[in-house]
C-alpha cells in the first residue's frame, strides 16, 4: 500500500495535473495538521484516494471537514485493511483551539480504551504533535506529548505519524525514528510511505 503523507507546508507539486505525472497513484493520504482545507480537497481530488486528516494548532479555519476528506481526530476507524487512530493539535501554549495540555490528551486516548482494547493490531496513529523527547523542542509550543510515548509502548502501532516539527531533510531516513515495534515518522512537507 502506497501513502502520501503531508504536514504543515503546501507543496504546489503534488496538486493538479503535475503531481498525477509526477507522482504515482496512492491508495490513502495522510494530513497531520497544519494545512489549508483546500489544499486537502485539492491533493483527494488529484490522487482520488481517502484522505485522512488531524487538525494542527493553526487550523482554525476547518468549520466543517474539507470535502471528501474524513476527519480522524480523536477516532479509530479501519480502512483498507489498516486500523488508523489520530489526535489533532498541539500541547498547550497560548490558549487557541486545537492546543491541550498533557492531562487532556491523556484524556482523550482513555475515552478510546474499549475501542484500542478490542483492535487486534493498531498499525497507525496519526498526530499533529510528535510524541515527547521524539522530534520535539523544548519550547512549550513544539513539546511533543509523554501519553503519545505510553501509547506507543502499551498498543505497539506499526507506524506513529506526525506533523508540526519544521525541519528540512536532506535524506528519508532523517525523518524517521524507531521506538520499540513502532516507526515514528516526521511528515513535515511531505513523505512517501509504502506499508
Amino acid at each position: 500500500m502506497k501513502i502520501l503523507s503531508v504536514s504543515d507546508r503546501v507543496t504546489p507539486e503534488l496538486v493538479g495535473p503535475r503531481g498525477r505525472r509526477r507522482y504515482d497513484q496512492f491508495d490513502l493520504v495522510f494530513a497531520c495538521g497544519d494545512l489549508p482545507p483546500e489544499y486537502l480537497s485539492a491533493l483527494r481530488d488529484t490522487y482520488d484516494a481517502p484522505l485522512l486528516y488531524v487538525l494542527g494548532n493553526h487550523d482554525i479555519r476547518f468549520h466543517r471537514a474539507p470535502v471528501g476528506c474524513i476527519d480522524l481526530s480523536r477516532r479509530l476507524i479501519t480502512i483498507n485493511g489498516l486500523s488508523i487512530l489520530g489526535f489533532s493539535g498541539s500541547r498547550w501554549y497560548n490558549g487557541n483551539p486545537y492546543q491541550y495540555r498533557e492531562k487532556e490528551m491523556r484524556a482523550q486516548i482513555r475515552r478510546l480504551w474499549f475501542q484500542l482494547w478490542r483492535t487486534r493490531q493498531l498499525d497507525v496513529v496519526l498526530t499533529h504533535a510528535p510524541p515527547r523527547h521524539i522530534h520535539d523542542a523544548e519550547d512549550r509550543c513544539h513539546q511533543g506529548f509523554v501519553c503519545y510515548r505510553e501509547l506507543i509502548r502499551q498498543y505497539c502501532p506499526r507506524y506513529f505519524i506526525h506533523g508540526h516539527i519544521h525541519r528540512h531533510f536532506t535524506d528519508p531516513s532523517q525523518r524517521i525514528t524507531a521506538l520499540g515495534q513502532t516507526t515514528i515518522i516526521n511528515t513535515y512537507g511531505f513523505h512517501i510511505i509504502e506499508i
